[in-house]
Order: structure tokens, then C-alpha cells, then sequence
């Protein structure tokens, strides 16, 4: 066959085309696309709940003590319509039998269109519990329960002098309430400090906690009538005769140091994490307190989150290959996680992964449309979050292509599975240097949030494909049962299009590590791509080999790194979950701190020390952070610097 010469660079290029596109990694916006629903001008959404009504209506609540309906709202031009008005910082709203329930500050309030005129005429409370006053006195839900009682849950108030410090100042602060219909309230669960994210998923109460004192880093936990979440402020109100919870606050505090330290002044100080202590976790107190519950699920900390919010679970026939699973929002990383749960010995566990990122304001809330799309509820007020809005209203619509990402994360006698959602190119799946793990923890002290601790890499010594390409089953010495394991495949690469996974990442919670059969050697590929070859013994009397450069010339040398390069220090030290490069997010963004033209020196001080009045601008302080290296905080500051 003959080919002219227009021919052959016709195929040229188009082969050049293929080869670039194929380089080129879809990203999540290409599957999962995020629109604004359109509000009309006057109300302030700061979104509380969200409920979606037989008839596909959607029912909103607000902060503001507002309830809309919102008809038609998967259209280009949704009709809003107040339905109630006048109540007490909405934090959740249910459907039941033609009525609306919602849970205000202190009370579950019934709302009842009597006329059919579509508002409510009637505020009918169906049970009401004590409050102190005190602002951080939040109450979240309904959920209806499959008995069709409510569940409602109680955030804990802060202290006077020690204002860190949560407390459980009335009862039911820290608790779980179960509700029926006649206003029956039974004390279901304790331990809980900020259950924002207080869920009904198949019909079982689960709940996502956000990081703070006695709280290490979010998750998502399953919640069984007398189980204590960890936090022992509302353990004040055990000794009450309807208690399902005995632990008391006596022993617990006997196990468990407080932290109550007072200056020269007799003022109290604010504990803050110690490097090279002696800590205790969860797992190991769960030991001595045996209503503890232990998440099924870490977020890990300025990762997944830093307020972990709403868990829904994904309808069958929706989002495509995830089906199943469950999505968990945050509030202060405005972003939306997914989680493979699976259960093990009688424990649940599973893998965590990023989904969605990029939203308007903190997500709050989550409800499915009738059409299958996802409508995020969104706030900030107070709080906090890495979207520049204070409030709104999106929808997340999936187009219906696949996207290349590890559709579940198995665990394994001797490692772990990673099932894809399309085969993977043999070639880079088999090859150990695509693969990478380590574990750690976080401690279980009254300061708020922890760093992850007791870190550990872990060796990966053999990975066997599946003949579909569509799993890949790897050993990782060293497993650590209640660990979180940190499980990179940015090796991976898709058969069809030779693609990056969208999300390379998977963070897996071994509560159990399940018996069965292990991998033999013979029936694995141990090819590792990054391993060094040996060096080629010296010739007999040679000369030693050269230095190529000396160290001062190599330091001179040095570049500030970019941001991709330090992205990966900034992640593992939460820094991201309140610094943008440029965009003021929580806390200030890098390029605003450059223009203060701290030294290297001074960096480091402020990342162990912060001073809080510098940045008088910011509600939140950043906690101090001695775990931070002085050559992981140069690093940091070589970068930051970089931007001025």
C-alpha cells in the first residue's frame, strides 16, 4: 500500500492529537457538574435543611427561622414560596404524613397547612428541651426513624473563662433524643460535641462529628441506642433514670486527664497538643469504656474535611458506578466525600475519598432530587468555609459517562483490594512503584482536634490484577487494626485512554482486619519501576567517583517550590484546610501573609505560636502546631515567601 506524503502527516498529527489527549485526565467537573439553582431576590439562604416531598417539591429551612417550597426546583426557573417564618435557627426539616417537622433551637415543631393555601397556619410543638442560652446551643434534625419516631440531637454549649471548653450545661446538651409523635422524648445516645450531620441512612441513625475537643478528626459514626460518641460533657446526665448510658463522668475523668491547668494569674490556660507525650487513643480507651464507639469511617482532618456535615446515601440507578454508597459534606472545605462501607467481623469499616469540590459555600445539607440530582444546602455564618459565599442553594447533575476512579476499597487478610470502575492498563497496575501506603491515628485528649500520630510507611511487596483489569488486589506489610491507612495508586493508569484516577487517594479505617487466605508470592508481580538498580561494582583501582556538586553550591541552587510541589506538606498538615494561595478562606491566604515578609525563623514561631492578633480580620485562630518540623515549616515558608 502506498501513502502519500499529506497522507502520513495527516496520521502524524492526528497520532500527536491522541497522544495528548490521552495524557490529559478527565477531572470531576466532567462528570459530576455543579449548578446554581436560581433563588429570587430577598431571601437569604443559609441553609439549614433540605427534604424533598412526594410530589418533587423541594422543602428548604433556613438559620434565619424561614421555611420555603420550592416547586419545580430541578428547572431553569424554580417558584418560591414562604411556607413559615418567625421560628428559631432551623437546622433540619422532615416530611410525615402531609406535615412538616423542624428542629428549632430548643424545640420539634410540627407545621401545618390547615387550609391548603401553602403556608402553615399552624406551630404545633411536639416536644420541647431545656436550653442554658448560651449561642453554640445548636439542634439538629428530624430524622424519621423506621418506627416513625424522630431523632434529634443536641450540640454542647462553651465555657465562660475556659470558652474551649464544651459543656453540657442543661440536659440533652451532647445527646440524642428519640421522639414520637405524642412528644414521648427518650434519651437515645450520648457523647456527641456538634452532630451537624445527624443522618437516617437505610433506616439506621448515623451521624458525622466535627473535629474539636476530644474530637481527633470527623467521621461518620453508626449510632445504636446506649452508645457514648466520646465526648464526656453530657456523661452529667447519666445518672438520670432514663438513661440508656451509664458510664459516669466520675470514672471517665478518673481514666481520662481534663487538662484543667491554671496560670501564675489563676486564670486557666487552653491545652494545646504536646509532641513526644504519652497519649491515648479511642481504641484503646474503648477498653476501659465499653459504650464507646468507635467511627465506622475517619474524614481525616484538613483532608476530608474539618466539619464533617449530612450523609446521604446514593440511590440505585444513581451517580453511576457509586450507587450504594454514601456521600458525607463539609462545611469548612466546602466539598462532598464518598465512602465504601463494608463490614468485617461485625464491625463497619471502609474507604473514604474526596468526590466533589469546589462549592459556593460550606456544605450543610444533602437531599436527592426526584430526577436524581443532588441538592447541596449551603452556610457559613460563624463558621466558616473555604467558598467565598455565605449561603446558597446547588444541584450536583451527573451526565452519565464513567469516570476512572477506584470504585471500592476492600480490605484483605494481607493488604487490600481496589475494585476501578474500568480496567486498568496491566502494565502500570502490576508495577509496585504505582502503589504506596502508610497508617496513623489521631489522640483522644481534651484539646481540640489532634494530629495524626504514631505515622508509618508501609512496604508493598506483590499486587495481582484481576484477568478483567478491573481489580487490583495488593500486600502492605504491616497492617494496624483501628488504623487509618492512607492507600495512593497515582500509578494507575486506565486500559482505554491510559487516564490518572480523577482521585488517587483512598483512606481506609481497619476496625477489623478479616481472616482468609493470603496471597503467595509465586501468584503476584513484584516489578517495581522505582526501585534502584544495584550499582555496577567499581573496576579495580579506579578512582572514587565525584561529587557533583558541593553542598554550599547545591543549597544555592535551591528554588522555592511551587505549589504542586508543596501541596502535599501543605495536605498533611492541615494547612489547606484554612489557607487558600490567594483566596481568603478561614484563615488568611499565603499571598497575604508574604506581603508581611516574615523570615523563615519567624514562620516556624507563628506555625508553633500563632499570634492571633495579627490577623484581627479572622473569627477563627489557627491552633498552634508544634508538630510542624522546623524543615517541613522552612519549606512552608520558602513557598510563601515565593508568592510576593
Amino acid at each position: 500500500m502506498k501513502y502519500t506524503f499529506k497522507t502520513l502527516l495527516t496520521l502524524a498529527i492526528s497520532l500527536s492529537f491522541s497522544a495528548a489527549f490521552a495524557q490529559e485526565t478527565p477531572k470531576e467537573e466532567d462528570f459530576f457538574k455543579v449548578n446554581k439553582v436560581r433563588v429570587p431576590e430577598g431571601p437569604i439562604l443559609e441553609v439549614g435543611g433540605l427534604v424533598t416531598l412526594p410530589n418533587g417539591n423541594l422543602a428548604l429551612s433556613t438559620r434565619r427561622g424561614e421555611v420555603y417550597i420550592v416547586e419545580n426546583p430541578t428547572s431553569a426557573t424554580p417558584y418560591w414560596r414562604r411556607f413559615a417564618y418567625g421560628l428559631h435557627e432551623i437546622l433540619g426539616v422532615a416530611y410525615k404524613d402531609g406535615a412538616l417537622y423542624v428542629a428549632q433551637r430548643g424545640e420539634l415543631t410540627k407545621l401545618i397547612d390547615n387550609d391548603q393555601d401553602g403556608k402553615a397556619e399552624i406551630y404545633q410543638t411536639i416536644y420541647a428541651w431545656p436550653l442554658s442560652g448560651h449561642y453554640h446551643e445548636y439542634s439538629f434534625g428530624p430524622k424519621i426513624m423506621k418506627d416513625g419516631t424522630f431523632m434529634v440531637t443536641g450540640n454542647v454549649a462553651f465555657g465562660d473563662e475556659e470558652w474551649w471548653r464544651a459543656e453540657s450545661r442543661v440536659p440533652m446538651r451532647g445527646w440524642a433524643m428519640n421522639i414520637t409523635e405524642s412528644g414521648k422524648m427518650t434519651p437515645y445516645a450520648a457523647g456527641f460535641r456538634s452532630p451537624a450531620g445527624i443522618s437516617a441512612i437505610d433506616s439506621e441513625l448515623y451521624y458525622t462529628e466535627n473535629q474539636g475537643d476530644w474530637v481527633g478528626s470527623g467521621g461518620l459514626w453508626k449510632v445504636n441506642k446506649g452508645d457514648f460518641m466520646g465526648h464526656p460533657a453530657s456523661l452529667r446526665w447519666t445518672s438520670l433514670p432514663n438513661s440508656p448510658v451509664k458510664l459516669q463522668s466520675d470514672f471517665f475523668y478518673s481514666q481520662m486527664d481534663e487538662r484543667r491547668i491554671k496560670n501564675e494569674q489563676g486564670r486557666y490556660i487552653k491545652p494545646e497538643n504536646r509532641v513526644n507525650e504519652t497519649f491515648k487513643t479511642l481504641f484503646e480507651m474503648k477498653k476501659t469504656f465499653p459504650e464507646l464507639k468507635l467511627p465506622s469511617v475517619w474524614l481525616p482532618y484538613g483532608i476530608l474535611g474539618i466539619s464533617s456535615s449530612e450523609a446521604v446515601k446514593i440511590p440505585a440507578n444513581t451517580f453511576g458506578p457509586f450507587a450504594g454508597q454514601i456521600l458525607a459534606g463539609d462545611q469548612g472545605m466546602s466539598i462532598i466525600s464518598r465512602i465504601f462501607l463494608e463490614t468485617v467481623k461485625g464491625q463497619e469499616q471502609g474507604a473514604a475519598f474526596l468526590f466533589r469540590k469546589g462549592f459556593r459555600s460550606g456544605v450543610l445539607r444533602l437531599e436527592w432530587g426526584t430526577d436524581g440530582s443532588l441538592f447541596v444546602g449551603e452556610t457559613n455564618r460563624g463558621w466558616g468555609s473555604a467558598g467565598d459565599a455565605n449561603e446558597g442553594l446547588e444541584r450536583v447533575v451527573y451526565n452519565g459517562k464513567t469516570p476512572f476512579e477506584m470504585k471500592a476499597v476492600r480490605a484483605m487478610p494481607d493488604g487490600f483490594e481496589a475494585e476501578f470502575t474500568m480496567p486498568v492498563d496491566r502494565k502500570s497496575a502490576e508495577d509496585l512503584a504505582s502503589y504506596s501506603a502508610e497508617s496513623f491515628i489521631y489522640k483522644y485528649h481534651p484539646v481540640y482536634g489532634s494530629p495524626a500520630v504514631n505515622t508509618e510507611k508501609l512496604k508493598i511487596t506483590g499486587v495481582k490484577v484481576s484477568a478483567d483489569g478491573l481489580k487490583a488486589r495488593f500486600i502492605v506489610n504491616g497492617l494496624r487494626q483501628y488504623y487509618i491507612h492512607t492507600l495512593t495508586l497515582d500509578g494507575i493508569r486506565s486500559a482505554e485512554g491510559f487516564y490518572s484516577l480523577i482521585h488517587p487517594t483512598a483512606y481506609y479505617t481497619l476496625n477489623q482486619i478479616p481472616d482468609g487466605a493470603k496471597l503467595s508470592m509465586s501468584e503476584v508481580s513484584t516489578k517495581n519501576s522505582a526501585a534502584a538498580p544495584a550499582a555496577a561494582p567499581a573496576k579495580k583501582g579506579a578512582a572514587p567517583a565525584k561529587a557533583t556538586a558541593t553542598p554550599a553550591k547545591a543549597a544555592a541552587s535551591t528554588k522555592a517550590p511551587t505549589f504542586k510541589e508543596i501541596e502535599p506538606l501543605l495536605t498533611k498538615n492541615t494547612c489547606l484546610s484554612c489557607h487558600n494561595p490567594t483566596k481568603r478562606q478561614i484563615g488568611p491566604p499565603f499571598a497575604e501573609v508574604a506581603k508581611r515578609k516574615y523570615s523563615p525563623e519567624k514562620i516556624l514561631s507563628l506555625i508553633h505560636n500563632p499570634q492571633p492578633q495579627n490577623w484581627p480580620g479572622y473569627s477563627t485562630e489557627m491552633p498552634p502546631m508544634p508538630q510542624v518540623t522546623k524543615a517541613e515549616a522552612f519549606r512552608i515558608a520558602a513557598y510563601i515567601n515565593s508568592l510576593r
